[in-house]
């Protein structure tokens, strides 16, 4: 018996979870989000998982998937065990249109907080709770999330001013007790000029 016979059905008895019937190649499991944190807390600390290690949060859509009826997109968690080496499982939460919301795990494992903040700029799903969530690979003006489906492939994208990310570094030095002595315009410049991109050099 693989340790993945033992483990489901005491997440199907706790966190009322469903075997994913789409996966035959790994264990995966599909959980409803107001479930989540509390399931994958019991995976990392638990015993019977161990599941120390968050190898990815990854969206998915399925605009477009033949006779698919379900919510239009999913999260799925990718965690490994690191203390039982070849113990994985995936944890898939659906999420539709109307309601984007997914609580974040960023707390849980310090990794989610890039994860969850990449997912949200390509797929545009809100990880509540989340102490920084805003674009990662995407520009600060960008519009609409270019991994949906629908995005159009070809739509160009106005660009015209930088993301301003000093006062994010300069809060996380000060909070390791460094001080920040003399800051010059060009540092900390007006931020209705920033954001309008009207900065004349």
């Amino acid at each position: 018996m693989n340790f993945f016979e033992t483990l489901f059905p005491v997440l199907e008895t706790k966190f009322n979870v469903e075997k994913d019937a789409s996966a035959h190649w790994d264990h995966s499991v599909i959980a409803k989000a107001s479930v989540l944190r509390d399931l994958i807390t019991f995976l990392k600390n638990d015993e019977s998982s161990k599941m120390e290690m968050l190898l990815d949060i990854v969206g998915i859509d399925y605009l477009g998937f033949q006779d698919y009826e379900s919510p239009r997109f999913a999260v799925e968690y990718v965690l490994k065990s690191i203390s039982r080496p070849g113990n994985r499982v995936r944890v898939k939460v659906f999420v539709s249109e109307q309601d984007l919301e997914v609580p974040t795990i960023s707390n849980l494992y310090p990794i989610a907080n890039w994860q969850e903040r990449e997912v949200y700029d390509q797929y545009g799903i809100i990880f509540t709770g989340h102490p920084d969530l805003r674009r990662i690979l995407n520009h600060v003006e960008f519009e609409g999330h270019p991994l949906r489906k629908d995005y159009p492939a070809h739509r160009r994208q106005w660009l015209s001013t930088n993301d301003f990310l000093l006062p994010a570094l300069e809060k996380r030095l000060e909070s390791k007790g460094y001080k920040v002595v003399e800051r010059s315009k060009e540092v900390l410049p007006n931020e209705d000029e920033y954001l309008t991109g009207s900065i004349q050099e």
